[in-house]
């Protein structure tokens, strides 16, 4: 199976249980908007100083007695106040509120949280777009930097590990490259040929990873008849793993931005998903990566 758009997403995640979301620092207007809007969809808990979050609320039209607000003790990260919520059952999943990003994953990632599992923490884009047939994943355009080999890895198994999550039974992986051919001079290329060997050995997980393979051979069937490059899912994968996180980014932000796409994130490789959306993000990005951090606790 495989899903073809957002709206099919959705009415997964309404098919299950209604999932819990901890907003971490929550007296953000910009998060608490994304919150409200999505209260068809997710539970939330709203972690942070009671009488800002009461306020913010206020000023939103909606009635703070209408929502589980929980005070940070003093001296306590938020991040480990939410984290606490996750291992009471309180909540199934995190978010970002008024917060810096690196504040709040220092926090996650804080002993105290008990939140790490050991691996390496990725972040996806999900897009959907004109022209193709299918939700697409680009990793890692957000956090991974210049990941080697074995971080290549790791953010593989994290990104198969969401859509098996959702019910994907094996997902197609683009090693994008500039080029097709293996190249000792360009890493990625060597990087990509392995990632390729390891799937087809069974060691990344229930994938197929094809590379090194240009964009255009990945989206294009015919490009790839024309060049003679064998490659039985072209036209049909499920994630654009990037070489580095600048393509990632320029990549992701392309199908919205250029291609008219509809984009979500979110970070995994921690115990629970954490939704990370800049301010500038628009209210639909955000409703729909709450769906994604409820659609991997189904």
């Amino acid at each position: 199976m495989f899903l073809k758009s957002f709206d099919e997403l959705i009415a997964k995640v309404k098919g299950g249980a209604k999932k819990t979301v901890a907003l971490v620092q929550a007296d953000d207007a910009h998060a608490l908007e994304a919150v409200i809007e999505a209260r068809d969809i997710v539970n939330a808990v709203l972690v942070g100083d009671p009488d800002r979050i009461s306020s913010v609320l206020t000023s939103l039209g909606e009635n703070p007695e209408n929502y589980d607000i929980v005070a940070v003790p003093e001296g306590m990260h938020p991040s480990v106040c939410a984290a606490n919520l996750i291992h009471e059952g309180r909540a199934d999943f995190l978010m970002k509120g008024r917060i810096m990003t690196g504040d709040l994953l220092k926090g996650v990632l804080s002993p105290e949280a008990n939140l790490r599992t050991g691996k390496l923490m990725s972040h996806i884009i999900i897009a959907e777009f004109p022209g193709y047939h299918k939700l697409l994943c680009v990793t890692d355009g957000g956090m991974c930097t210049y990941p080697d080999l074995e971080k290549k890895i790791q953010i593989v198994e994290n990104a198969v590990g969401f859509f098996t999550s959702i019910g994907y039974e094996r997902v197609n992986v683009a090693a994008l490259c500039a080029v097709e051919t293996l190249n000792p001079k360009m890493q990625e290329t060597v990087d990509a040929a392995e990632l390729k060997r390891m799937s087809l050995d069974g060691e990344l997980g229930p994938c197929y990873v094809e590379g090194p393979i240009s964009y255009d051979l990945a989206m294009v069937p015919e490009i790839g008849q024309i060049k003679g490059f064998d490659c039985p899912c072209a036209g049909d994968f499920d994630i654009m793993l990037a070489p580095e996180i600048v393509v990632g980014n320029v990549l992701g932000k392309c199908l919205v931005y250029t291609c008219g796409g509809r984009m979500a994130g979110l970070v995994l490789g921690c115990k629970v998903p954490i939704v990370v959306t800049s301010r500038g993000s628009s209210s639909e990005e955000k409703y729909y990566s709450l769906a994604l951090g409820a659609g991997v606790c189904v």
